[in-house]
């Protein structure tokens, strides 16, 4: 979804206006497509808002390909349904946060894509960008992405608390470094080859994938003040999604095709990686990704939070994905 850039593609995203959050649908008059079209149009306004065009020498449009008309954000829709579970008004922090953990996310397909990592030539549906501007200018994309990300959790102004944008810079540190997302990238391509146990192969994936997802769900907590008793459940709900966001993924590797993915189908059998479809089976993988599924929404349910109705739709929209 597209929308029209109000902010100026020279706005330094430290000091710009942000967006004006949209309040929380009331549960009597919540429903999936209402909440859904308000929150990707919020996300996508900040995005076009913060990614800006002025970088030197092509370096903002790279950046802009790489991020914005593309994607299903739902690592910010994690952010956004979280912040708003305990019944709190979205405000500015999560809307920075949603769009800081977008940001991580599409640097790391910039980089994961490039020809030393995955080498693949297509994603979202059209070139990917080593391809469209050049390795060093993607690599250079990559890294402006994921400092900008932490750019937008720290604004000049006051309005991040500085105790909350401390909280929210560690989390999505820990989701995105060694320990994270760039750890399970390493054990990935080690990898190559062989065959992992199960235990082995969930290690990596609650790394590579299930870290960034998880660590979404507990910053919108932290933007919505959720009680901590109840972010133990959500910290729960956000590592059992992730996990099962691997497993469809690996399910869809096999069964769909590239037009429907939106980048090159089949990468794990021919690249000789170990997947949860090689190793137990496809039927059994998709049926461990329900149950995934459900013991999520089972968590969701014990936290005893007024509003989740976004979270429990998105666990289904994770379960029902066709790319």
């Amino acid at each position: 979804m597209r929308v029209t850039d109000t902010g100026g593609a020279g706005t330094a995203p430290g000091n710009a206006p942000s967006p004006s959050p949209a309040q929380p649908l009331s549960p009597s008059d919540w429903d999936w497509s209402a909440w859904s079209t308000m929150r990707l149009g919020q996300v996508e306004q900040a995005l076009q808002q913060w990614v800006c065009a002025d970088s030197p020498a092509g370096l903002g449009e790279a950046m802009r390909y790489a991020v914005l008309d593309g994607g299903k954000r739902l690592r910010p829709l994690l952010v956004l349904a979280a912040a708003e579970s305990a019944g709190h008004a979205v405000g500015t922090a999560a809307l920075r946060a949603a769009c800081a953990v977008e940001l991580i996310h599409a640097y790391s397909l910039v980089h994961d894509d490039l020809p030393c990592m995955d080498n693949d030539v297509l994603r979202r549906g059209k070139p990917t960008v080593h391809v469209r501007f050049g390795e060093a200018q993607a690599l250079l994309a990559g890294d402006a992405l994921q400092a900008l990300a932490f750019e937008l959790m720290l604004p000049a102004d006051d309005s991040v608390a500085p105790e909350l944008a401390f909280q929210l810079c560690r989390h999505l540190a820990l989701a995105a470094g060694g320990q994270g997302m760039a750890g399970g990238q390493a054990i990935d391509l080690a990898s190559v080859g062989r065959c992992l146990t199960q235990s082995e192969l969930e290690h990596m994936h609650r790394l590579k994938t299930g870290a960034l997802l998880q660590n979404s769900v507990l910053m919108g907590a932290l933007c919505g003040r959720v009680p901590e008793a109840a972010r133990d459940h959500l910290a729960r709900y956000g590592s059992l999604l992730g996990l099962a966001f691997q497993v469809v993924d690996d399910v869809l590797d096999v069964v769909a095709d590239t037009q429907t993915l939106g980048k090159t189908a089949g990468k794990d059998a021919d690249n000789d990686k170990p997947n949860f479809v090689s190793l137990m089976g496809l039927a059994q993988a998709q049926a461990y990704a329900q149950s995934l599924i459900t013991d999520a929404r089972v968590a969701l349910d014990a936290s005893g939070l007024p509003q989740v109705h976004a979270l429990h739709a998105l666990a289904v929209l994770v379960e029902g994905r066709t790319h």
